[in-house]
């Protein structure tokens, strides 16, 4: 089976090379265009592009691939090196492009996107992170027919796993990227015997995985704790939760609700009930959180013990919600 596959971070990178470890015939690989990172903001490779590169695959980097859009060149271009593939399938697994209805057209099966969640719960760009940041207790990845609708389509296959106590998107990311590499091989193995049973979604319990804002990433202490919480892991490792402390952003990678429910009756939300080896605990509207792994800014993410020999934070403190931090 000939395959083009369409993908941009690491989530996708696995399930290409699984794809390409069972033996998959791989014609063409889309991925987005170059972009800045690093302190340099030198133009960076994807993780597909730099996967694809090094297997010596066809990359196809459009910006767009609608012909009547803003690029329409650049989708010409795309367009013939797709049909030139002449490929059964198109595989999507976080690619980044709307895909017209040329493109699901061209391929003889049409195209299967790896979804990170249990669908029809989180359809969207972040479902990962806003299972986590819900509260979910488990999700899965669905393997979905794709059609014009955003992850509408029915789906093929589908597994749960259970999102733990603890569990961060960077951790939950790793686990449900191999899930997905692992399923996407076997769809198209059963694809290829002519026994993929298309399901149609449940038309209850939609809801949308919006793109993550960077301006998320600052708490608002007077949440509940629980919430509070939740977000630190949902936002780990992007964009990373953050408060400031006279005037300067802290990020929190690591934390966890105290037991005994309120904080002393007279602590303000945001405020430092104390800062030890152990951890910062800070107080919310309802509960207490100790902070375990902190970063200030231009430094690295450092457990409580470290990083207090370095920043100085003290009890009677008190963390800001000024939305002037959102950006940092």
């Amino acid at each position: 089976m000939r395959v083009i596959f369409a993908g941009t971070p690491e989530f996708a990178r696995v399930a290409l090379d699984k794809l390409h470890s069972a033996g998959f015939d791989i014609a063409l690989v889309l991925t987005q265009p170059d972009r800045p990172a690093g302190r340099g903001m030198k133009l960076q490779a994807s993780a597909v592009k730099q996967w694809a590169e090094a297997h010596q695959i066809p990359v196809a980097q459009p910006r767009s691939l609608r012909l009547d859009g803003k690029y329409p060149e650049d989708a010409t271009v795309a367009r013939a090196a797709i049909e030139a593939a002449h490929a059964d399938v198109m595989v999507v697994a976080a690619y980044g492009l709307i895909l017209p209805q040329w493109v699901l057209d061209t391929p003889r099966l049409g195209c299967l996107n790896i979804h990170g969640s249990i669908l029809p719960r989180w359809r969207g760009a972040a479902p990962i992170h806003r299972a986590i940041e819900a509260g979910d207790s488990e999700t899965g990845v669905t393997i979905m027919q794709m059609d014009a609708g955003l992850d509408t389509g029915d789906m093929l296959l589908l597994e749960t796993c259970s999102i733990g106590a603890h569990d961060s998107t960077d951790m939950l990311h790793d686990q449900l990227a191999e899930l997905g590499g692992r399923m996407i091989v076997q769809a198209l193995e059963l694809a290829a015997n002519g026994r993929l049973k298309p399901v149609p979604q449940p038309t209850e319990g939609i809801s949308y995985a919006h793109k993550i804002d960077k301006r998320e990433a600052a708490l608002d202490w007077t949440q509940p704790v629980a919430t509070l919480e939740r977000r630190i892991r949902a936002f780990n490792p992007f964009p990373v939760a953050c408060s400031a402390l006279n005037g300067e952003t802290i990020k929190f990678w690591r934390a966890e609700v105290l037991p005994g429910g309120r904080p002393p009756g007279n602590a303000a939300a945001g405020e430092v009930m104390a800062a030890g080896p152990v951890g910062v605990d800070i107080a919310a509207i309802d509960g207490v959180l100790r902070i375990h792994r902190l970063q200030k800014a231009g430094g690295k993410p450092l457990d409580a013990a470290d990083f207090l020999r370095g920043f100085e934070i003290q009890s009677g403190q008190r963390f800001s919600n000024a939305p002037a931090i959102a950006a940092a």
